[in-house]
Parts: C-alpha cells; sequence; structure tokens
C-alpha cells in the first residue's frame, strides 16, 4: 500500500510525540503492509509555524533514523494544507509541500456546515496551476448537507482521498455511511490511514478495506494504484470494477435529486 495521508513526523503537529514515536509508528505501518507513506503534517493555523523551512528537514531526519533502525518504509514530504492557510502560501511553498514532489496538493476538507467558502479557495489553488487532492470529505459536514458540491469539485478534475477506517466506522455510522455512498457514486479515488499514533488513530489500509467487504482488486487500486499514479504524474488508471448501485436514499439520493441525475 502507498499511504497519501499520514501524520508520522515527530513533535510537528499531532501525530507522534518524539523520534521513538514516530519509528514506533513506522514499524506498524510497515507491518499493516505499506511500503510508502507521505508525511502529511498539518499546514494551519493551529500549526502555523508549519512549512517548507522546518517540514522537509524533518522528513530527512526520520529517513535517516529510519534507515539506521532497518525500517523498510520509504516516507516522502508532502503536507495537509488547511483551506483557511492556502492565502498565506506563495507558490514556491505550496510547491514544497506537494505529495511527494508530484503536481498534487493534500487540501484538508474543515469540519464545517457550509461549503460556501470552499469554492474561492480551491478556484484560486486550480488557477494557480495547482492540482488537488480532497483530504477526507466523508468526515467534512459541508460535504454531508451538499454533496453535490463535491461531485462538481471531482466533475473539475479533482480527485479525493477517504480514510480507510471511515470504511469500518472509526469515525460513526453516518461518516461509514457516506463513505460508502460516496464509493457507490465514484468520488472515492484513494484511501489513506490519516494516521496519528499507534492507538487512537493507527496505519492500516487493506485491513479496514478488506474487512468492509470491497473487492480485493478495488482494495488495491484505492490503496495503491491511483496513489502511484498520483506520486508518479501518472493519468489516473481506471477502477478495476464496477462500483455497487447506490441506494435512493441518503447524501446521494439528495445528490441525484439536486442535479436531475440518476441511476
Amino acid at each position: 500500500m502507498i499511504d497519501l495521508h499520514c501524520h508520522i513526523l515527530p513533535g510537528v503537529d499531532d501525530g507522534p510525540a518524539t523520534m521513538e514515536d514516530a519509528v514506533a509508528l513506522a514499524r506498524a505501518h510497515v507491518e499493516a503492509g505499506t511500503s510508502t507513506v507521505v508525511a502529511t503534517s498539518h499546514v494551519s493555523w493551529d500549526y502555523q509555524d508549519n512549512g517548507p523551512a522546518n517540514l522537509l528537514p524533518a522528513v530527512e531526519a526520520l529517513r535517516a533514523r529510519l534507515a539506521e533502525e532497518d525500517v523498510p518504509l520509504e516516507v516522502l514530504p508532502g503536507a495537509e494544507i488547511a483551506m483557511t492557510r492556502v492565502d498565506a502560501l506563495d507558490n514556491g511553498d505550496l510547491a514544497a509541500l506537494k505529495l511527494g514532489g508530484s503536481a498534487w496538493l493534500l487540501i484538508e476538507c474543515p469540519f464545517s456546515p457550509s461549503a460556501a467558502a470552499f469554492a474561492p479557495v480551491l478556484d484560486v489553488l486550480q488557477a494557480r496551476g495547482h492540482r488537488i487532492v480532497l483530504a477526507h470529505p466523508e468526515r467534512c459536514p459541508a460535504f454531508h448537507r451538499e454533496p453535490e458540491r463535491l461531485s462538481a469539485y471531482v466533475s473539475q478534475g479533482m480527485l479525493t482521498s477517504l480514510t480507510a477506517g471511515a470504511f469500518v466506522g472509526s469515525f460513526g455510522r453516518e461518516v461509514e455511511k457516506v463513505a460508502r455512498e460516496f464509493l457507490a457514486e465514484g468520488l472515492v479515488h484513494s484511501v489513506a490511514s490519516d494516521a496519528h499514533d499507534l492507538r487512537r488513530r493507527p496505519p492500516g489500509i487493506r485491513e479496514h478495506l478488506l474487512a468492509a467487504g470491497l473487492d480485493p482488486a478495488l482494495t488495491e487500486w484505492l490503496g495503491r494504484d491511483v496513489p502511484a499514479a498520483i506520486l508518479g504524474g501518472d493519468r489516473i488508471p481506471m477502477a478495476p470494477v464496477t462500483f455497487p448501485k447506490p441506494s435512493r436514499g441518503g447524501v446521494l439520493g439528495r445528490l441525484r435529486a439536486r442535479t436531475g441525475s440518476g441511476r
């Protein structure tokens, strides 16, 4: 598995506090079948000191320690960027914070009830030439209320990265339902761990998706094939299986009612 969203750098956000904790988290990633993680520390006003100046050296320090400890996990640079922080970052900063040096930025979906303020930020980023992966939209109340906005963003070329634990109820039944419905509607392109620690938010992608009953080929597409294409600058591959037909109720029923679509 290739994990595009993981808080593994020590002492920079709400991930591991120490280098020892980060090494333990890296070992757990390897045990969970992950070969590569992108260190997506928070770049937000809560962690306003975070930026290329401190995050890139932290990646190099962790890489060196993992080599010393013989932990076979590749760690790449990146960030989880809050929408409210985007205006404070110039294009050079944004380029340095892209996922593994790719063309893609990981943008955090806020935990706010309205998506009205999202569009200006995302439009500006795209106008500045940046490609966007939306982090954990299944946990964003605004997309529960207005799923048509997420559908529109995907139509504009944005990708999504959902959290593996969402598919097995780690964030509650409503988030699990929405994650499954977004998947059924073709609004999910990759799945990551969003791991922070060993107990509260541990690593793992494949086991969660298989436990949720996803097809093994779809699991590999979400957890390996699409992330590899994102990091490698390749065309996003087609899904290997047909997505299950969504129910007419719930968030996607509202989506189809508002957009006039139906299946």
